[in-house]
């Protein structure tokens, strides 16, 4: 029961939202990629999104657990983050999500081969 209900835990996913000053995405991005590269231990990944011809943008960064986060925050994330920081506009909107769906797709597709009504 202990496998069944380990398979069935989520994972978390850490968003920021914001936008860099006119032409500033391009070092946000290297940045960010620096940071998260040092991630280890509880991390699942992470994506950085920007909306076509603008400087906004959307980090998610998905974590196994809200507490792994923290525990990489250390001198990378640190100094990571202060040079980021000034290259906002305003400061991001973030926050702390659970994934409560995911749907990948050979999972899609092999769902819907089983499904009664193909």
């Amino acid at each position: 029961m202990t496998d069944f209900l380990d398979r069935l835990k989520h994972k978390y996913a850490y968003v920021a939202i914001g936008e860099f000053k006119p032409g500033c995405f391009s070092e946000a991005r290297q940045l960010y990629e620096k940071a998260v590269s040092t991630y280890t231990d509880g991390f699942g990944g992470a994506y950085l999104l920007q909306e076509p011809d603008s400087d906004r943008g959307i980090a998610i960064i998905l974590w196994d657990e809200p507490g792994d986060m923290e525990s990489h925050h250390d001198k990378t994330y640190t100094e990571a983050l202060n040079k980021i920081s000034h290259l906002f506009i305003h400061p991001p909107t973030t926050g702390f999500y659970e994934v409560c769906s995911e749907i990948m797709p050979f999972l899609a597709a092999a769902a819907s081969s089983k499904s009664p009504l193909s």
